[in-house]
């Protein structure tokens, strides 16, 4: 008999937009770290989550189809969407995952599914001037938190028509770039997006981790702690962020495109 596995649309209500993960049950032990990585290279998705039973929760471990990441926020939440419509978790039930991250936790609320996550700010920090022209800005701030980098423009407009060159991208020590500004569009009080070619994601779709940080640098510049986000790749999705003390939460809903087994 195969291992389970499922392609998740993350972040959005509908099928074939915000961010596609796979999400393989390893209910009968881990497997090793070279043959993740061989699955999800075949998946060839942004991530591929692999979840191993544990005690009172699961251990979880994303790739790409290049690396292993310590911190993925789409394919958590598609990780979660599984365990409560395979029936592994009851509704009312809060998911423990043990991840190189530490614990995260996902709860679901109706259609709904709240990621609590570790914030993890930007500081001001001076960067190579080829990053600012691989991606063809002016930045109006540019830091990084232990992850990724991370850069502020002026307008909405100048984030919606970016067009990087992702092959000067690829050489950033971090895993990737995000860049945001503040948003026009009605509803929305930021909007971003998220380039990671030197980790084999040019553009990723919808980015929960980079939220991580958005949330705690848009509280600082607009004074309020709950955002409704807008991530502007070509599939766009949308992520509720909340943030309490060091935590942020991140909200958000998933479709089930494809469900099979692993031969």
């Amino acid at each position: 008999m195969g291992l389970p596995i499922f392609q998740v649309d993350a972040f959005t209500d509908k099928p074939f937009a915000g961010n596609p993960a796979a999400v393989c049950l390893l209910l009968n032990g881990e497997k090793s770290s070279e043959w993740m990585q061989q699955v999800a290279m075949e998946m060839n998705l942004s991530e591929t989550a692999f979840l191993v039973p544990r005690g009172d929760g699961w251990k979880l471990r994303w790739f790409t189809p290049a690396v292993e990441v310590d911190l993925c926020g789409h394919a958590t939440l598609a990780s979660a969407f599984v365990l409560f419509s395979q029936g592994l978790a009851q509704a009312n039930e809060v998911i423990s995952f043990y991840t190189q991250s530490g614990l995260l936790k996902a709860s679901r609320n109706g259609d709904w599914i709240e990621l609590d996550f570790p914030a993890e700010p930007a500081w001001a920090e001076e960067m190579d001037p080829a990053i600012f022209r691989a991606l063809g800005v002016k930045p109006v701030f540019a830091g990084r938190n232990r992850i990724d980098y991370m850069v502020e423009v002026e307008t909405e407009q100048e984030v919606l028509t970016l067009k990087p060159d992702m092959g000067r991208l690829a050489a950033l020590t971090q895993r990737g770039v995000m860049v945001t500004a503040k948003a026009t569009r009605p509803g929305f009080d930021f909007v971003s997006r998220f380039f990671g070619p030197g980790i084999g994601i040019d553009e990723d779709p919808v980015t929960g981790s980079a939220h991580c940080c958005l949330g705690p640098y848009w509280q600082g510049k607009l004074n309020k702690a709950e955002f409704y986000a807008w991530q502007a790749s070509a599939r766009g999705g949308a992520v509720k962020v909340r943030l309490k003390d060091d935590r942020v939460f991140l909200g958000g809903q998933a479709a089930m495109v494809l469900k099979g087994e692993l031969l």
